[in-house]
C-alpha cells in the first residue's frame, strides 16, 4: 500500500495497538492517506475484536500538495482537480480483506473529534505536519484516549534537520502535561500511555 510507514515503525505500531486493544476500546488513527497504516491498525483491532477507525478528509496534508515533494499526481482527482486519496484507500482495505474491519470517517480531524462522544484505548497521531494541524489533532483527540490507553505520534523528529517539528512539539506537550508517560521509541514513532488525566 502506498504511505509512509517504514516496516521498523510498522512494526511498533501494531505492537503497541494489540497492546491497547486489551482494553477492549476503539482503536483510532488520525491521517489514513492511502491505508498503509490501517491495515496495521485494523489487524489489531480484528485480532482484539474491538473497532479500528481511521479519520482523513482524503485531500492529502500540506506537503503532498502540487509542486512538494511527497506529492503523487496518481491521487489527484481529475474532475475537481484536488487530491482524493479516498478511492486508494477502499482499494488498500479491499485488496487486504479488511473493509468489515474499519470504520473509515471522511472528515477534518478536529471536527470530527469535536463530535466523538467516547473513550479509545489506542490514538494513533499522523495527520497534518503544520503546528495548527498537529496541535488540533492533540487537543482535538488525547482527551479522548482512556486511562492506561495508548497515544501514538508518528514523524517526531528532534533535530529539525530530519523533518517538521510541529509532531516534535505536541509529543514534548504530551509529556510535560504529566497526563503521558514515554512508553517506546522506534525511530521517529513515539509509544505513550496515558497516566493521568488532562492534556
Amino acid at each position: 500500500a502506498k504511505g509512509f510507514m517504514p516496516v521498523r515503525e510498522g512494526l511498533a505500531l501494531y505492537e503497541a495497538a494489540a497492546g491497547a486493544g486489551s482494553l477492549g476500546l476503539p482503536l483510532l488513527e488520525v491521517g489514513t492517506y492511502c491505508g498503509r497504516s490501517t491495515i496495521l491498525l485494523a489487524d489489531a483491532a480484528r485480532e482484539a475484536g474491538v473497532a479500528a477507525i481511521t479519520v482523513d478528509h482524503h485531500r492529502g496534508s500540506e506537503e503532498q500538495q502540487p509542486g512538494w515533494e511527497y506529492h503523487d499526481p496518481s491521487v489527484v482527482d481529475p474532475e475537481v482537480g484536488l487530491m482524493d486519496t479516498l478511492p486508494t484507500f477502499r482499494r488498500t482495505l479491499h485488496t487486504a480483506g479488511l473493509e468489515d474491519r474499519v470504520i473509515a470517517i471522511v472528515g477534518r480531524s478536529p471536527q470530527v473529534a469535536a463530535a466523538w462522544g467516547g473513550k479509545l484505548g489506542f490514538v494513533f497521531i499522523d495527520g497534518g505536519h503544520t503546528d495548527e494541524h498537529a496541535a488540533g489533532d492533540y487537543e482535538g483527540w488525547a482527551p479522548h484516549v482512556a486511562e492506561g490507553g495508548t497515544l501514538a505520534i508518528h514523524d517526531v523528529f528532534p533535530d529539525p534537520a530530519d523533518g517538521g517539528q510541529a509532531p516534535y512539539r505536541i509529543y514534548l506537550r504530551a509529556l510535560a502535561s504529566g497526563a503521558f508517560e514515554e512508553v517506546s521509541v522506534t525511530d521517529s514513532l513515539r509509544i505513550l500511555r496515558r497516566t493521568a488525566p488532562g492534556i
